[in-house]
């Protein structure tokens, strides 16, 4: 891994919930089981990628590794990384339970993976760009363009906020409210943790720092404060 200076983003420095600790990587685990739909996840990135069998696919952020283990089965090799180790430790027992094979895993993240292997034709990140502020948003976001072949995509899905609204304190508490209503304490005081220390941005930033990078927006979908993104390099 290259060595930065001195002033470069700590990205392995914890932001909102602790997932340097075994138990709550497990819980997580076991709340995602619950609360995602993988399959239907799945099916929606491949109905906008066409992911192909030759295709070599980066995943940033994997958590517990459930998407890449998804794409593993529809194309050549996936490079599935996470700025948790042990989520990265837990993600690995999953493929190797499974028996997959084509499933590399490596602790890092957008600021330093580092690929000396040929470009990717897909670049996918789910929920974890919002763990940088945004001048590192831009710098992660040009590292990941250079990793891309001409023609390569990327989707990105993340929370984004709405530059619609002039009343965010009603915004926030309506969404808090609603999580607690829909899926529990926990999972709506997560998102008031997101809200307070994490780094998501606005649309309008989201998009120029897309545009700005080189990439051309093909697909833009939100589903309330969710953001989905297909670019193109």
């Amino acid at each position: 891994m290259s060595h930065y200076p001195r002033w470069y983003y700590d990205e392995f420095k914890q932001i909102g919930v602790d997932y340097t600790d075994l138990e709550e990587v497990q819980a997580y685990d076991l709340r995602m089981q619950k609360l995602r739909d993988i399959e239907s996840e799945f099916n929606n990135t491949q109905e906008l990628l066409k992911i192909k069998n030759s295709d070599l696919i980066l995943e940033i952020g994997t958590g517990t590794g459930e998407l890449a283990l998804k794409f593993s089965a529809h194309c050549r090799k996936v490079v599935a990384i996470d700025i948790s180790k042990k989520m990265i430790d837990f993600a690995k027992m999953k493929a190797e339970r499974q028996k997959k094979t084509n499933i590399e895993f490596y602790n890092a993240g957008f600021l330093t993976y580092e690929n000396y292997d040929e470009p990717f034709d897909v670049i996918v990140t789910q929920l974890a760009l919002h763990h940088l502020p945004d001048y590192w948003k831009m710098i992660a976001l040009r590292r990941i363009y250079a990793m891309l072949k001409e023609g390569g995509k990327f989707y990105l899905r993340d929370v984004v906020f709405p530059s619609l609204t002039s009343d965010y304190d009603s915004y926030f508490n309506k969404i808090i409210t609603d999580l607690k209503n829909s899926a529990g304490d926990k999972l709506a005081e997560e998102t008031e943790i997101h809200i307070r220390e994490e780094f998501s941005t606005l649309d309008w930033i989201m998009e120029g720092l897309l545009k700005n990078t080189g990439f051309c927006i093909e697909v833009v979908k939100f589903d309330g404060f969710i953001a989905c993104y297909l670019c193109k390099k």
